[in-house]
């Protein structure tokens, strides 16, 4: 009698033939960017209570090409996981309703960017009048 082996799925690329698991790929890479550009502002303040010197250097560095070239490809990946963020709060947020209509996904997503917008212009006044 002939053995019978279970079926075992190839596991090697399997996300690439489906466009949704690709896109969630990359929104999981781009919370590594997320990570490290972290690191980076939390090492700057460490720096900034070193003291002035410890300071300058720091910022010295950050005016490395490769450091600039970073921070580009950072900024992309941050947009695209801010703006994957957005889509994904109305499938997560609690039943939501005014009065007894349900709120819709799209108003959800809205007030999100509304409010990113809000708190980026407030956090540049505050910085250039700083």
């Amino acid at each position: 009698m002939a053995q019978v082996r279970p079926y075992v799925r190839p596991m090697k690329g399997w996300w690439r033939r489906n466009p949704y698991f690709v896109r969630y790929m990359i929104r999981e890479v781009s919370s590594v960017f997320v990570a490290i550009y972290a690191l980076t502002l939390l090492v700057g303040l460490v720096r900034l209570t070193q003291g002035e010197a410890q300071y300058e250097a720091w910022r010295a560095a950050l005016a490395n090409p490769l450091s600039i070239l970073f921070h580009g490809v950072a900024f992309l990946f941050l947009s695209y996981h801010a703006y994957t963020w957005w889509l994904v709060a109305p499938k997560t947020a609690p039943d939501l309703r005014i009065g007894k209509k349900p709120v819709p996904d799209r108003a959800i997503s809205a007030g999100g960017w509304a409010a990113t917008l809000g708190a980026t212009i407030v956090v540049f006044c505050l910085v250039r009048w700083m």
